[in-house]
């Protein structure tokens, strides 16, 4: 891999990361891009609708799993700076990179994404050049019990930009929301009352009657598919003790630099 020094590392949150997604194919490297910055990219031609607009601290990015070693060397070739202890330790599962310049932190996964609830890729993760499919980007913000306000923006945007279908691309594929929703019962508790919470959130944005409506309809129609989906004998097991017992995992967050 080529050396590039930390001022080819870009000040523009989403300029950069176009910039690793380039140099990443350059390289062969799978490594997809997360978050609020891959939901950016994701948007229309003219943008994200202003009212879910935001600020990005960070990037986040998930490689396959045995592919940690092949990212570490990556993205040090591109000026980043490893968070070396945090990597040794963990560095199967999760990386973390500081780009000093700016005071960023780069995240990358290895394999699954694992927060209040996993969700696994496996061969979806090269379906989309870039970005995740668009189904994991909205499943990894709504897994989340606590959502927050970048997470509600976030999700909103999606549902606003793209419509809800039976496939990839360009839409939310709703059939592999509805099968991994039907595997595990506490994603489907966790995503199914987030994704109703969302209409409560809609006034907040003041957004156009048609551009509201087209929301709800979106959210209405990946409920239904997902209601829809015949649910396994572990789904049913587990529905039985319901929130007796605790369904999501708190993950830690790690901050801190190199």
């Amino acid at each position: 891999m080529k050396s590039e020094s930390a001022d080819g590392i870009r000040a523009d949150m989403v300029e950069e990361a176009r910039r690793i997604a380039g140099e990443a194919e350059r390289e062969n490297v799978v490594l997809r891009l997360l978050g609020g910055v891959a939901i950016r990219l994701r948007a229309p031609d003219e943008g994200l609708n202003p009212a879910f607009e935001r600020e990005y601290a960070d990037l986040d990015w998930i490689v396959p799993k045995g592919k940690s070693a092949e990212a570490q060397r990556f993205f040090e070739s591109l000026g980043y700076v490893p968070q070396t202890r945090f990597n040794a330790i963990y560095g199967r599962e999760r990386l973390l990179y500081f780009d000093r310049e700016h005071d960023r932190q780069v995240d990358v996964l290895v394999g699954n994404f694992k927060m209040s609830h996993e969700i696994p890729f496996g061969d979806r993760l090269a379906l989309e050049p870039v970005t995740v499919p668009l189904a994991e980007l909205l499943l990894t913000k709504l897994q989340i019990v606590q959502l927050n306000e970048k997470d509600v923006r976030d999700a909103l945007a999606i549902l606003h930009d793209h419509p809800v279908g039976e496939s990839d691309g360009e839409a939310v594929n709703a059939a592999h929301v509805a099968k991994l929703c039907a595997s595990d019962w506490g994603l489907w508790r966790t995503f199914t009352a987030n994704l109703e919470a969302l209409e409560g959130h809609l006034e907040r944005y003041e957004l156009p009657a048609a551009s509201e409506e087209r929301i709800k309809s979106r959210i209405r129609a990946l409920l239904e598919r997902i209601e829809r989906e015949p649910k396994s004998f572990g789904w049913k097991m587990r529905a039985k003790i319901g929130e007796r017992k605790r369904w999501y995992d708190l993950p830690e967050e790690v901050e801190g630099g190199p």
